[in-house]
């Protein structure tokens, strides 16, 4: 079969591997129909978080059933699926409360309480490291999908594959970020970043009840692309002071809830590149530092962007001088998937209007790169096998 393949920093070619085949009673075998690349899967590709041997990328995929195993009591040959990155038992503590991305029986090899890249990470993900499981992703013809009988979710044909895939991470994910804020309404949102994510948080932060909601970035086309599918105001933090301007908008206050939508791979300074390399330190925290600044006292800053490593003079200070409340984490799609699919089948949120590039798998290396470099005004791309 096709599949995306990673060799080394920036390099991921569509090449021919084996099949997967099942390997456990309750795998299935899908043939994947579309497949997206995410701002996370950047991080591998860049270096931001390791990967020595070669590894089938890719975390958000769906497809049709081709094959399934002898415990496989939830679907049959020809259903059609969608699957939540995180793979999960469905039967472990943390999985029992709804905390797939913490199973602790999908990582066995590398699974630890410490949360510490060398000392022990969370359950595993599909395409994500060795670090995270080292299983094969669905950036390929076929993928061999654990646990199947807890994590896939049957889709109907009146969909198309485009209205639901972002259904397997994105929207779960900005969701998570709106939802552990626990809105009562009317709230002010200032939502730090406007790629995949920080769009598809927007999305919730209208559907959970905010009353403004703030979209922040330093490129136009993506607060253009904000404005023009979320109705959101929108702030350039390359033209204006996103924290100066976010408490003018509040009578000085701050917003109430500030969305980390970013992560490690921020725009950085030379300053901040030199300070990440004396520190060992992978990336920047400076658009959390920034959404801490910009919160209310008492307010809550959400993190849904991907941090890897520990950083120096993270400001403990004045999160506790602001008595701010946060929330970090991988989203918990098996948890929420079952109550966002009906926002879609119902038409109440639209997901695919942030979509702007879909090619064959074959071109995954240009894909690559223009999602990288954002050429061609690209907020997200569609993979088909």
């Amino acid at each position: 079969m096709k599949a995306a393949v990673f060799h080394k920093i920036g390099d991921i070619q569509a090449e021919n591997v084996e099949d997967p085949k099942i390997e456990q009673p309750e795998d299935i075998i899908l043939k994947v129909t579309s497949t997206a690349i995410c701002g996370s899967d950047l991080h591998i590709y860049n270096g931001f978080i390791p990967q020595l041997k070669d590894m089938i990328m890719g975390h958000e995929f769906m497809g049709i059933v081709e094959d399934t195993g002898t415990a496989v009591t939830k679907f049959k040959k020809g259903d059609r699926v969608l699957v939540p990155f995180p793979i999960a038992c469905g039967h472990c503590f943390f999985c029992s409360m709804g905390l797939g991305p913490s199973c602790e029986n999908s990582n066995p090899e590398k699974y630890g309480p410490e949360g510490d890249i060398l000392k022990g990470k969370g359950g595993a993900l599909f395409g994500y490291t060795d670090l995270y499981g080292g299983y094969s992703g669905g950036q390929a013809e076929y993928v061999r999908v654990p646990y199947a009988n807890f994590s896939p979710r049957k889709v109907s044909d009146s969909l198309t594959d485009e209205q639901v895939l972002f259904l397997t991470d994105i929207f779960p994910t900005g969701w998570s970020a709106i939802d552990w804020a626990q809105l009562k309404g009317g709230e002010t949102i200032a939502i730090f970043g406007s790629g995949p994510v920080g769009l598809m948080a927007q999305k919730a932060a209208w559907l959970k009840g905010a009353g403004r909601v703030v979209a922040i970035d330093p490129l136009e086309y993506r607060l253009q692309m904000a404005r023009s599918v979320n109705n959101v105001e929108t702030i350039n933090s390359h033209d204006q002071d996103p924290i100066e301007l976010i408490r003018e908008m509040t009578n000085g206050r701050g917003a109430d809830v500030c969305v980390d939508a970013v992560g490690l791979e921020a725009e950085r300074s030379f300053f901040d590149k030199v300070k990440a390399t004396i520190n060992f330190e992978k990336g920047t925290v400076k658009v959390l530092e920034s959404c801490i600044k910009a919160v209310r006292r008492n307010g809550t800053v959400t993190v849904v962007g991907v941090y890897g490593t520990p950083f120096d003079n993270f400001p403990v200070h004045t999160i506790f001088d602001k008595g701010l409340t946060l929330r970090f984490g991988q989203a918990p799609v098996q948890k929420y998937i079952d109550e966002l699919l009906p926002l879609v089948e119902e038409g109440k949120v639209v997901l695919n209007d942030i979509l702007t590039h879909t090619l064959p798998l074959s071109e995954v290396s240009h894909a690559y790169d223009i999602f990288k470099k954002k050429d061609d005004n690209c907020v997200k791309v569609i993979l088909k096998p």
